[in-house]
């Protein structure tokens, strides 16, 4: 007697291309993948079952069992159905309690500890609730579901967000925002910005070049021959950037230094110049210096802690990684000639204008974003 054929899966449209794509992909698991090749292909009534079982490495009963239930449960189907598992031994409370104690500040718990490890917190959570068989792997396990993670650090600055702040930058962005328009009419940007105390280190030996299969090998052990205070000012329209070195960081110097960077910008109607309010940026005497260039230069200062909104900080990055890094010079004139040598340079294969994305727009909604504790 010859068996009945067996019942075709009819897949949704969307459901066979989710599994096509799982299929496609190499993160999928063997699992996952066996149960998708096994519903796209007893959709076609060509399939020979004992075939496809064999590539699958699956019995009859199990391909049956998988089409049936896709009938029930649709996509799920490719899945592992979610399992009990054993009951858990903490409290759901304990849980909790465990997760608070986490973000807890240790020098009001009377702690010497600057931070929390594992181990540590499973030490305390031991010593409060009496528990010595609490594991330290199974408090990661608690703080993974709550997605702490005790490991992670970074610092932060925080801005004051008063209507000064949105005034200073407000004025910054707008020239951002109208770098060519302001060309056309005869004015021009910069920025400004230094790198100050930059050491001119000699590395012990010498550095051993790039070989096929071994990298770069660079002396740990280095000498030090003094610093040099690098200064650079960034050309908003073209991306160009000019550049000097300074004997020292402070507004004597700085003052000395100006007029043969804004030698250049002579022949525009005004010059528009950004930087941060550092010490010999903000000191009185270098202020009292730029008034003597009347309207003509017109300077604006990025609020406190918000360095970033200069884009000559991106331009020192940028100088740093292609011109600084794995750098070796045995004197510290040797640096101050490389630096002058790098900026013809770096103008000729780098520059290229800094596409700013952040608008006005974006500052108004960061700022209420802010206040109104939606963060």
């Amino acid at each position: 007697m010859r068996r009945r054929p067996p019942k075709l899966v009819r897949l949704k449209q969307t459901d066979r291309h989710e599994m096509q794509h799982l299929l496609g992909d190499g993160r999928t698991e063997q699992r996952v993948a066996r149960r998708c090749r096994v519903l796209l292909d007893m959709e076609d009534p060509d399939t020979r079952v004992d075939e496809l079982t064999h590539q699958v490495r699956m019995t009859r009963t199990g391909s049956w069992y998988v089409c049936r239930r896709y009938e029930s449960v649709g996509l799920d189907t490719v899945y592992d159905a979610p399992r009990t598992g054993r009951p858990r031994e903490i409290a759901e409370l304990k849980r909790v309690a465990i997760q608070q104690l986490a973000c807890c500040e240790l020098n009001g718990l009377n702690l010497e500890l600057t931070h929390w490890s594992t181990r540590s917190l499973t030490a305390m959570a031991r010593e409060r609730w009496h528990r010595p068989p609490l594991a330290h792997s199974t408090v990661s396990l608690i703080l993974r579901d709550a997605d702490l993670k005790l490991h992670h650090s970074r610092y932060w600055i925080t801005p004051t967000l008063d209507a000064e702040f949105v005034r200073r930058v407000t004025r910054i962005l707008w020239l951002y925002e109208r770098v060519q328009w302001l060309l056309a009419h005869d004015e021009i940007v910069i920025a400004l910005d230094e790198k100050p105390n930059l050491q001119a280190l000699e590395r012990a030996r010498a550095t051993q070049p790039l070989r096929a299969g071994r990298g770069e090998r660079q002396e740990f052990e280095y000498k030090r021959h003094g610093t040099v205070n690098f200064l650079v000012v960034l050309i908003l329209h073209s991306g160009k950037m000019q550049a000097c070195c300074l004997e020292q960081n402070d507004s004597e110097h700085l003052c000395r230094a100006l007029p043969k960077l804004l030698a250049p910008f002579r022949k525009w109607r005004r010059v528009h110049l950004i930087w941060d309010g550092g010490p010999s940026h903000a000191s009185i005497a270098t202020r009292t210096f730029l008034r003597a260039y009347g309207s003509w230069l017109r300077v604006l200062f990025t609020p406190p802690h918000s360095e970033w909104l200069n884009q000559a900080e991106l331009l020192l990055k940028s100088f740093t990684t292609y011109y600084l890094k794995r750098g070796s010079w045995r004197s510290r004139q040797e640096l101050i000639d490389h630096l002058y040598d790098s900026t013809p340079e770096y103008n000729r294969w780098f520059a290229h204008p800094i596409s700013w994305k952040w608008t006005r727009r974006d500052l108004r909604d960061w700022v209420e974003w802010k206040t109104t504790g939606l963060c």
